[in-house]
């Protein structure tokens, strides 16, 4: 039995993201570098001001390509030029009230998008792996009180849900039609599904910890849209040490792990908007909130959990903090960026800390 942490893994890897501009990518490019890992970026300028790529001053520690996911001919010319081994793709339209906003450019960004990094991989014999991250609300959303597995029914009854439901089967077409076993040594896809990631650097409009940590900051007042919506939140570094996992697999050859996965939290009941913002004003140490109520908002799904028992079976994988954890390394990254801490540091610190706390039994699988 082979016991081979993910600095061995990736140590040396050229690694190709898309969205590395983003909150998701940029933590994942530092814990690529933090790995010893060659990155290489492809993604749109960062979509806010300010924003955790710039903050981390990411450009000068990877390859960083502008470019458009909708652009194939440039996608496929950045992987030829590149070479990469593993791709992980998280370029997205991510924000659920966009997608009622621009509807189109949802399905062309989340959908097109993963159809031409799944079909520039099909050109591409130098890369072993991908990782194409979706999304929880990639499913049938009928407000069970248990977790959804990964076999339960896709779906999606807004753009933003609807346009990663069609991903996820963009994505199970490919493997079956192109990577399967039957062909000549294919790249092994595997597309990851997880909860409601948090964590320091995000300044997302719309969502709830932004906008807790702005209000906060300012004394102002936090307005919460749908304070019973229960959601399985999950620490930034928790889903993203699942993807590495996972990648790592897929770069060992282990062709039984290109499927669908979840990562979800510790939590067996999923924690409330009200609770949430509740726990993130006490760790603070001072703020309030109100209930915003608004007429004809698009309606969002009051409930939603995520199984990960597959994960924890067949990757050894669960995450470190549970959501109380998690929501407090959040609020200390906010803090300590609002005091002027140097966030590169800031970020290394609470890689390596992270590291440190899950220690071998989790830092390392067993192959």
């Amino acid at each position: 039995m082979n016991l081979l942490s993910l600095s061995e893994l990736y140590l040396g890897k050229k690694v190709l993201i898309t969205g590395h501009t983003g909150f998701k990518g940029a933590w994942l490019a530092m814990m690529l570098r933090h790995l010893g890992a060659t990155v290489v970026g492809y993604s749109l300028p960062p979509s806010t001001t300010p924003n955790l790529f710039e903050l981390a001053e990411l450009a000068h520690n990877l390859v960083h390509i502008e470019g458009d996911i909708r652009d194939y001919a440039h996608l496929k010319e950045t992987i030829t030029t590149h070479q990469p081994e593993i791709i992980f793709h998280l370029a997205a339209q991510a924000i659920v009230l966009d997608g009622y906003k621009s509807p189109k450019e949802t399905f062309d960004v989340n959908s097109g998008g993963t159809v031409n990094v799944l079909e520039a991989l099909r050109h591409s014999p130098f890369t072993k792996a991908c990782i194409l991250v979706t999304t929880d609300k990639c499913y049938e959303n009928n407000d069970w009180s248990w977790g959804y597995r990964e076999n339960d029914v896709l779906g999606g009854k807004d753009p933003y849900s609807a346009s990663k439901s069609m991903a996820e089967l963009a994505i199970a077409a490919y493997r079956s039609s192109f990577f399967s076993a039957s062909h000549k040594n294919p790249p092994l896809i595997a597309s990851v599904r997880a909860g409601n990631i948090i964590g320091g650097g995000d300044f997302s409009p719309f969502r709830i910890i932004p906008d807790c940590m702005k209000a906060l900051n300012q004394n102002e007042t936090i307005e919460i849209r749908n304070p019973n919506s229960a959601r399985p939140w999950l620490y930034v570094l928790d889903a993203l040490n699942g993807y590495l996992q996972l990648g790592g697999r897929l770069l060992q050859g282990d062709s039984t792990k290109a499927d669908a996965w979840n990562f979800g939290p510790q939590e067996n009941r999923a924690v409330t908007v009200q609770q949430l913002v509740e726990k993130a004003i006490a760790v603070w140490g001072k703020g309030n909130y109100k209930i915003h109520s608004q007429e004809n908002q698009p309606r969002e799904m009051p409930f939603l959990r995520l199984s990960w028992d597959k994960a924890a079976n067949e990757l050894d994988w669960a995450p470190v903090y549970d959501w109380k954890e998690a929501l407090e390394s959040t609020v200390s990254w906010y803090r300590d960026y609002n005091e002027g801490m140097t966030i590169s540091k800031l970020c290394d610190e609470q890689i390596s800390s992270y590291f440190q706390e899950k220690s071998n039994e989790i830092y390392s699988y067993t192959s």
